[in-house]
């Protein structure tokens, strides 16, 4: 193993670390390859703030598995963004590999909290952007921030 690896064991990684996806939200940082020396899967918190949304996006050979804590949000989903599901506290959703999609809070005052697992340990490689749809939605055509 290169010396700039980390060597797995069992770990404790403090959620302080925060990193700003290509999705376009800003994630609080947890198990991944880089943190813990992951090699199937990565956990992070998000929170999508009051009237936020994600960029347009899929994970090409990954499934992800989100836990909502708090709030509410709604998710678009699949090839033109046609279907729409919406989630709160207590919720799983699962986004199979592949599937585009563009998750949004709707509200105007509270943040929707969740936390993410991916069978992506490097959690940001297998993010694809889809600006192609990224007007699919009916009031959220502007993208946020890119890293």
């Amino acid at each position: 193993m290169a010396s700039n690896q980390i060597t797995p064991t069992c770990q404790v990684i403090h959620g302080n670390e925060t990193f700003h996806g290509k999705q376009g939200l800003d994630y609080f940082a947890g198990i991944s390859a880089e943190s813990a020396g992951a090699t199937g899967l990565c956990m992070h918190m998000v929170t999508i703030p009051p009237g936020a949304r994600a960029n347009a996006h899929l994970h090409e050979e990954h499934e992800t598995a989100i836990y909502v804590l708090s709030g509410e949000a709604t998710m678009w989903f699949g090839e033109g963004l046609t279907e729409r599901v919406d989630v709160g506290p207590g919720d799983f959703l699962f986004i199979p590999a592949g599937v585009p999609h563009l998750p949004a809070n709707l509200s105007e005052s509270v943040p929707c909290v969740g936390v993410l697992a991916r069978t992506d340990p490097n959690e940001q490689e297998s993010v694809v952007l889809r600006p192609d749809l990224d007007n699919a939605v009916p009031g959220f055509g502007t993208r946020v921030r890119e890293e």
